[in-house]
Parts: C-alpha cells; structure tokens; sequence
C-alpha cells in the first residue's frame, strides 16, 4: 500500500513539475508573440511619423509659398500707391504755386480796387455837396423825402391789391353763397298751403240746419260758445260753414258737428259731449304731426312737450304758410346748407324745426316768437348752438353764430319762395302807401312811385331844388329812412331821377 501512495505522490509531483514546465513554456512563447507585435507597432508608427513629417513639410513649403506670393502682390501694391502719392503731391505743388501767382495777381487788383474806390467815393461827395448846392437840402432830408414818397406809393399798391382781393374774395363767396342756396332750393321743394278762415261741413239735407239752430237757437248758441268759433247757416243748400280765426278751434267744431251730424240726436248736453270728444282728438292729431314731423326730419330725442307744441303748428299760419311744413322745410334746406358748408348737420335739422315753436304760444306770451322759441327750447333742450340760433334766426339778437346764419337763411329761402305766402290786398296797398308817403316826406321831391310789388320806389325830384350831388345824398337818406321805420320783404331798391329840359323854339 505505501508504495501505491509513494507512486500517486510522485505521479502528482512529477505532473506539477510538467503543468509548470508547460506553463512556462507558454508564458515565453507569449513573451516572444508580443515583442514581435510590439516591433511591428513601433515600426508602423515610425512609418507614420514619417509620412507626417513630409507631409508637414510639403503644407510648410506650400504656405511659405503662399506667403511669399501675397508678399510680392503687397509690396507691388505699395510701390503703386507710392507712385500715385508721389504724383498728387507734384499736382498739389503746381496747384499750390497757381494759388499763390493767383493770390499775388489778386492782391494787386484789390490794391487797384480799393484806389478807385476810394476816387469813386471822392467823385460821389463831390456831387452830393453839388446836389445839396442846387436842391438847398441835405442828403438827410433827401433820403426822408424818396422814403415817405416811397412809403406812399407801396401804401397805396398795397391798399389797392388789398382791394382787389377784397373784391374776388366777395365775388367767390357771392358765388359759392348763391351755389348753396340754388343746390339746397332744389333739393328741397315742399308744397304750399295757403291759410282759410272757413271750414265747409255737408249736411244729409236742409232739414238738418234747423236741428242745428234748435229751438229759439239754443243748440248753435251752445256749439258756439263750447267752440269759440262762428257757425254760419245761409242759404247754401246743404252745407254750414264754420269761421275762425283759430285753426285748432275750427278744427274742433268741424269734428264736432260731423259727429252731432251723424248721430242725429243735437241737444247743449250732447253738443258738449262731442266738443269734449272732438278736443280729444284734434289733441291726438296733434301729437301725431309733431311725432311724424320729428320723423321725417331725423331728430330724435326731443322732449314730448316739444313734440306737442311742433303738433301745434300745424293749425297755425303766417302769412297764408302753414307753420309746420316751414319748418320742416326749414329744418331739411338747413340740414343742406350745413352739409354744404361743414357745419353739424344734426344741430341745424334741430334748430330749423324749432326755430317757430314760439308761433304755438305767441298768442298767450308777450314778446317777439323767436325769444318765446328760444325759452321754451331752453326748458327741454340743453343745447346752447340750438338756442341760440333759434333766438338769432330773425336778428333780434346782439350777435350771430353760423348756426344762426344758417337758420336764417333757410327761413328766408323757405318764406321768399314765390307763392309760399301771401298777404292781403288791403295790407299790400297800405304797404305801398306807406313807402311813397315816407319819400314824399323829403323835401324837393315832386312825385314818388312804388313799383315791382313795393320792392322798388322811384322818386321824382324838383331839378331847381336838387342838384346830381344832393339827389345821391337823397337816395341815401331816404334808404336809411326805410330800414328804420317800415317792415318789409327781401330789399327795395330807391332810384332818384332829376331831369331838366331845355325848350326853344325856331321862328
């Protein structure tokens, strides 16, 4: 058995020594492999740095290259601009010499100068002492004279192209004055409705004129007194007429007696019924016109007193024009003549359909209707333009606005149409009577004679007592007379005519 276990020791023994021997042996072999591989990298790195070291060499070379090019194109540039330098300064010498022949040349020609100068001025005081000898004046007041005779002269120039522009400035604004007026005229051109004192009602038959005159005429005395107007019954077949001077109170009794007409009973009690009725109505008509007018112009946010009061007008006339429909057309010309020239058009529609608001209460009110107007627009209307122009329409104020003018232009082309109003023959007449009795007052007139409907007078004069001068003074002084005293339309011309006559006769 021990010598199994020396064997066993001795085979593990001996395959240690092997295992190492063989271990070995690959350690040397792997010692040999690297160097080898060691070698071979060092040579190939030797290579490359080779490669590198030319090729750092050939850049260096061609960089060097480069450079000494750009060297050569640099230095060739200088010397250019060394040429070119060297040869503005040799133009800069002969300019500089030029310079100084012109400067020596120009010296020389001052110092003549400044001798004929000094030989002019010699020669000039020698003739003003001469001028002063002959004119016995000095050259100090010489001077003031030519400057106050020139200062007339250029006064006068000035004064006369101020004139002139004065004078085309006028005829541009006549003209453009007249444009607004024609393009507004044509544009706005509304009916007329010309003022009746009577109202016409039909009756069923004649019988029903004694039910209206009721027994011992109690029932026309109680329509009359409830309406405060005339009822008239003649002998026209089947008709009454009503007459007042109140539109609304004519109104009121036409409405009246159409509704006592058809209802057929006519008592004081039932009479009183339907007048009471009849107001009712002519009050909502009222307000309906004032609203429709507020409409048709386009001015909203009146107040409803004013509304009403514009309702009003249209039974009121002046002049045989309904009031209403001038001041609808008075509103609607204004609003063209503001658009025309800037102004706010709202504000003249405004002003232009209240500008007569004072004609619905005129009658319970003392003063002028333009004043009434304007302070019952202040009540309801806080705008002072609207206001103000209502008070100014007629010219009664201290001063005018351009909303002022403009309303009452429009109230004047509204009123002067032809036909929009009409006055009576008995009026018209005293209107003549009056102007030829006011230039019959002025001495050394003959005869005076109205004509062209009273907007023209002409006047005769005594030619042993008025002389060309003093007829012109005449005209003047009978013009001023006219536009204090006497009320009339648009202008009236005043012609003055002096005529002498030399008779003879040949025998």
């Amino acid at each position: 058995m021990e010598w199994i276990v020396v064997a066993a020791v001795g085979g593990f023994a001996l395959g240690g020594v092997v295992i190492f021997l063989v271990r070995q042996l690959l350690i040397s072999h792997r010692i040999q492999a690297a160097k080898k591989e060691a070698e071979a990298l060092l040579a190939e790195a030797q290579t490359k740095h080779k490669e590198a070291l030319l090729e750092a060499k050939e850049e260096a070379i061609k960089i060097k290259s480069q450079v000494e090019a750009e060297s050569r194109e640099r230095r060739t540039e200088l010397h250019r601009q060394e040429r070119r330098i060297s040869q503005k300064e040799e133009n800069l010498e002969k300019k500089s010499e030029a310079l100084e022949r012109r400067e020596h040349g120009l010296s020389t020609k001052e110092k003549e100068v400044e001798v004929l100068h000094a030989h002019i001025q010699d020669l000039k005081r020698k003739q003003i002492q001469q001028l002063e000898l002959i004119s016995g004046m000095s050259s100090a007041e010489a001077k003031e004279l030519l400057a106050k005779a020139l200062e007339d002269e250029v006064r006068e120039d000035v004064s006369r192209r101020i004139r002139e522009i004065e004078a085309h400035l006028k005829q541009e604004a006549d003209e453009r004055a007249r444009e607004i007026m024609s393009l507004a005229i044509q544009r706005c051109a509304t009916d007329v409705v010309s003022e009746t004192t009577v109202s016409v009602v039909p009756l069923p038959s004649d019988e029903m004129k004694g039910r209206l005159i009721g027994r011992e005429g109690r029932n026309i005395r109680a329509l009359e007194n409830a309406t405060g107007v005339d009822l008239i019954i003649d002998d026209t077949p089947e008709a009454v007429t009503i007459s007042s001077f109140d539109p609304v109170r004519r109104e009121t009794a036409r409405i009246a007696l159409e509704k006592l007409i058809l209802n057929g009973r006519i008592h004081p009690a039932r009479i009183e019924e339907m007048v009471q009725k009849a107001r009712g109505e002519v009050e909502a008509k009222i307000q309906a016109e004032g609203e429709q007018a507020v409409h048709q112009t386009g001015v909203p946010g009146l107040n409803p007193e004013l509304i009403k009061l514009l309702g009003r007008l249209k039974y009121r006339f002046s002049y045989g024009q309904n009031v209403l429909l001038h001041s609808l057309e008075v509103a609607h010309l204004a609003g063209m003549i503001a658009a025309e020239l800037g102004a706010r058009v709202d504000l003249a529609k405004r002003a232009g359909l209240l500008h007569d608001i004072g004609k619905a209460v005129d009658f319970q009110v003392e003063g002028p209707h333009a004043q009434i107007g304007a302070n019952l627009v202040r009540q309801w209307d806080k705008s002072a333009e609207v206001v103000g122009a209502i008070a100014e329409h007629h010219g009664e104020a201290e001063s005018m606005s351009v909303l002022g003018f403009i309303i009452s232009a429009a109230d004047a082309i509204s009123g002067g149409r032809p036909g929009a109003r009409r006055e009576s023959l008995e009026q018209y007449l005293k209107r003549l009577e009056s102007l030829e009795n006011l230039a019959d007052s002025f001495p050394g007139v003959e005869k005076s004679y109205a004509i062209q409907a009273g907007r023209e007078i002409r006047i005769m004069v005594k030619p042993t007592e008025i002389d060309d001068l003093e007829a012109m003074r005449l005209a003047r002084d009978i013009v001023k007379k006219i536009e204090e005293t006497l009320a009339y339309p648009g202008q009236i011309k005043v012609t003055v005519i002096r005529e002498t006559r030399a008779v003879d006769y040949a025998k």
